[in-house]
């Protein structure tokens, strides 16, 4: 059969979702010509598809080992690079692309994205500013633009570019909510204003999911801006409003929370059965791990750590996940993948697992001793980062239940974490939580060192001495001084977190205690 002929057989298959023959099919042109990188390509995502992670990582690698110069390909080629946990094969693609000359601003732009998708901040706003102003103007790419300016501290103009974007797409909800999070040199009745006039030019209601969820965005951002000119009737008001479409569109399923914590508490006491293995002592830049619920004061303490001589900030990395999913041979597919890979757990090679993940790490640390790894649902796996990393260090961030719960029912993540729209989901989602701690202690103790939020505002000199002697650094009056650090900061704290540190975030939800009574209660 032609080369011609194969390709378009291959193509039909991955179109009828017909992957075996789809496979078939490439493996063959690759047999006529193992050069083909878009081939090699195209059958590196149809072995991912049918779950061969490691099959589909071969075949990446090997077309990085001869890349070409060829753009469109190098940007499909970075996000499953990233995504089958290749990271230093990812950069290498892009410092490739990046000496291309005479980018188009598509290109421009696609960089952007890609170093943002690898947690280069300040070289993914970079290339946004150089796309923008060769002409890319969307307004996924006029969002991401002033994203990055908020995460790398220029909030005027990150304000500025959020504004210009709803002035022109007023259905682009998701810049609302980030616009009412940010500083104003206006008033906040002004700034609730502009939100109002640019929702009210939206069309009437339609019914549509993308509309519903617009509409709830707008009402998450009026509820900020409500909240903080102290009309807390109108603003809960609002942010029942919002919660009611998000949980509607995005419904939170406990029996499959419920499931996944057993099978994590499963594979752990299987592995507690094993015994624990020795790992080679590493020599170079240390993961300092950062865990604990989302809105707990992560970003807070990463701050302050990372302002530390020999700390490096990194965000929120997937490395350990992606590196896990690489181990076990499990491709993403959201919760039953992460169910698969526990179960697969106790047969993983954990010296194995510690190196691939130092490998593709190290280069985050940027000259220092140690980088902080903040990616907080990395709780799930504090046995198997034990057993593959025993010198790392890992800090779980406790803050009040209810402020906790408050904090994420009031956030709007988007089309994620679909506990946070309801107060049961929200205090079962917690327990659940709860539960994994309390078993990490009692069967892993001293494997984690318990960072309490109030202790860390009320008392943060003799906090950070505990926190810095677990890490095994030397305290240092910087860590004290958190809005001074000039690192990027990608979440959506980064606004707050750049002030001195403060107790303003203590018992907010008391406030709305009346509001709040159901989840007071489901949590007590």
């Amino acid at each position: 059969m032609s080369e011609d002929r194969l390709r378009l057989t291959a193509r039909q298959a991955v179109e009828s979702g017909r992957l075996e023959a789809a496979q078939s099919s490439l493996e063959s042109l690759l047999q006529h010509n193992p050069a083909d990188a878009h081939a090699r390509l195209a059958l590196a995502q149809v072995v991912l598809q049918r779950g061969q992670l490691r099959a589909a990582t071969g075949h990446l690698l090997h077309i990085v080992q001869a890349l070409p110069n060829d753009a469109p390909l190098i940007i499909q080629l970075v996000p499953l690079l990233h995504l089958t946990g290749e990271i230093v094969a990812a950069r290498s693609c892009l410092d490739h692309l990046a000496r291309a000359p005479n980018p188009p601003p598509r290109v421009l732009a696609a960089q952007a994205n890609l170093r943002w998708i690898l947690g280069e901040i300040e070289t993914a706003a970079r290339w946004m500013d150089r796309a923008v102003q060769a002409g890319v103007d969307s307004p996924d790419e006029r969002y991401l633009q002033a994203l990055l300016h908020q995460f790398t501290g220029d909030m005027e103009r990150a304000a500025s570019e959020l504004e210009s974007c709803l002035q022109r797409w007023p259905g682009f909800g998701a810049a609302a909510v980030v616009l009412a999070n940010l500083p104003t040199r206006e008033s906040a009745q002004s700034r609730l204003a502009f939100l109002e006039a640019q929702l009210a030019r939206i069309p009437e209601a339609t019914g549509s999911v993308h509309e519903k969820r617009v509409r709830a965005e707008y009402a998450s951002a009026f509820f900020t801006l409500l909240d903080g000119l102290g009309r807390q009737d109108e603003a809960w008001q609002a942010l029942q409003q919002s919660n009611a479409v998000m949980h509607e569109l995005l419904p939170y399923d406990a029996g499959e929370e419920v499931a996944i914590i057993d099978t994590i508490l499963e594979a752990a006491a299987s592995l507690c059965a094993l015994g624990a293995d020795a790992q080679p002592r590493h020599a170079g830049p240390m993961p300092i791990f950062i865990v604990g619920m989302p809105r707990s004061g992560s970003t807070l303490l990463e701050r302050m750590l990372s302002n530390h001589s020999q700390v490096a900030s990194t965000g929120e990395i997937n490395d350990f996940m992606c590196q896990l999913h690489w181990t076990t041979d499990v491709a993403p597919g959201g919760m039953r993948s992460m169910q698969e890979i526990f179960r697969r757990s106790p047969g993983i090679d954990f010296a194995q697992l510690g190196a691939r993940y130092l490998e593709q790490t190290q280069w985050r640390a940027q000259g220092n001793t140690h980088f902080i790894d903040k990616m907080l649902i990395n709780i799930q796996a504090v046995p198997l980062i034990r057993r593959a990393l025993p010198e790392a260090p890992i800090l779980h961030l406790v803050r009040d239940p209810m402020d906790v719960c408050f904090s994420n029912l009031k956030a709007n993540f988007g089309l994620s974490s679909p506990y946070s729209y309801d107060m049961l989901a929200m205090a079962h989602y917690h327990d659940q939580h709860a539960r994994l701690v309390a078993q990490w202690h009692a069967s892993q103790p001293g494997a984690m060192l318990d960072v309490h939020y109030s202790d860390l505002v009320h008392s943060p000199e003799a906090t950070l001495r505990s926190v810095l002697a677990h890490c095994g650094l030397e305290p240092e009056v910087a860590c004290l001084r958190p809005e001074h650090n000039t690192a990027p900061v990608a979440t959506r704290s980064s606004p707050q977190v750049r002030e001195a540190i403060h107790t303003r975030s203590i018992a907010q939800w008391q406030r709305y205690a009346r509001q709040l009574e159901p989840l007071r209660k489901a949590l007590a």
